[in-house]
């Protein structure tokens, strides 16, 4: 063979090598994006284990439902038609909780607005989540058509949508539920809807020096704020906060800062009852922390924060809550903090 042909041979394997990489680099970039439009959730949505630092699955479907198969079923709360899209799987026979929670796991890993559940027994009960020792003739999917990250999406409804109909496959079943026309316009509504009516109010204690953190928790749990879940809050007596306390721009007992320079108190009119002096209480209790820690009252535009237009602010606030009731979101209600969560 002459030197010719041998180049030309070399050339050849070289060329068919460039191909096949660089055919592997175009798969691979492909499948790179079909995972960014369509991620995989990377834990369990129904496993216990919960890390407080990551983000929590968006299909909310009792995430303590392994530890919790020998208690008793809970109830499911009922569907709200107005804040929520229902998808319908129903069983041509029944079928066993352990089953379904398997089905479950594997199939609405999805991407998506809040989901909750509704497993009808045979029995004719409605539980939040599937238990081990019943069976189920059905299961309700209620996807939130709206909150403060805006209205659900096409793509999120389709998720659900397929989500439901591969689960429904497994068991011979079947999926009803409302054109995604229709459920894309509710979901522009109540968005626009809810808009108007959110709000949320605060105001900052600027500390003259930096003090420790476990100094500055003393001081504000004796003064009145006490825990609820992972943050600070000064709680109305049917248990909901009024306003809640950051350290540094962060909650409060997620804080890992040694020491803190700024508290900040956040009013969350919706999530909050409904209260003719929202304002002033919470500003009474920022001058009061502000003695005690010899910190600044500054508002949201960091100007001194004086009682001069207190009442003004408490009446705003009044009408904001009068107007919410109007629009059927009781402040504070369950159905008015998943709509503004």
């Amino acid at each position: 063979m002459s030197d010719l042909q041998i180049g030309l041979v070399t050339l050849g394997a070289v060329l068919i090598l460039l191909v096949v990489v660089f055919n592997w680099w175009q798969d691979r970039r492909v499948r790179r994006k079909m995972q960014d439009k369509f991620p995989e959730a990377p834990a369990d949505p129904l496993m216990a284990q919960l890390d407080a630092e990551r983000r929590e699955p968006t299909v909310r479907i009792a995430e303590t439902l392994a530890e919790k198969k020998a208690e008793p079923a809970v109830a499911a709360e009922e569907i709200d038609p107005t804040s929520e899209a229902v998808i319908d799987v129903q069983f041509p026979q029944p079928v066993e909780g352990e089953q379904l929670i398997e089905l479950l796991r594997a199939y609405l890993r999805v991407e998506t607005k809040p989901v909750r559940l509704f497993a009808s027994t045979v029995n004719g009960e409605h539980h939040a989540y599937p238990n081990a020792g019943d069976s189920y003739v059905s299961m309700q999917l209620a996807v939130i058509l709206a909150n403060r990250q805006g209205p659900l999406t096409e793509i999120e409804w389709s998720r659900l949508w397929m989500a439901a109909q591969n689960l429904a496959q497994q068991l011979d079943g079947s999926v009803d539920g409302p054109d995604q026309a229709e459920v894309m316009e509710r979901a522009q509504q109540l968005d626009q809807l809810c808009a108007n009516l959110d709000a949320q109010v605060g105001i900052s204690l600027q500390l003259r020096e930096s003090i420790a953190t476990n100094t500055v928790r003393q001081v504000v749990v004796s003064a009145g704020f006490m825990e609820y879940g992972k943050q600070l809050a000064w709680l109305a007596s049917s248990g909901l906060p009024r306003f809640t306390l950051l350290f540094n721009g962060k909650p409060a007992l997620n804080l890992q800062s040694a020491n803190v320079d700024r508290l900040d108190l956040l009013l969350d009119l919706p999530n909050s009852p409904k209260d003719e002096q929202a304002f002033s209480r919470m500003a009474s209790v920022g001058r009061d922390l502000a003695l005690r820690l010899d910190a600044e009252l500054i508002d949201d535009q960091g100007q001194v924060l004086t009682d001069h237009y207190d009442q003004d602010i408490d009446q705003q606030l009044y009408q904001l809550y009068e107007q919410l009731e109007q629009a059927g979101f009781k402040a504070g209600a369950s159905r008015t903090q998943r709509v503004f969560a």
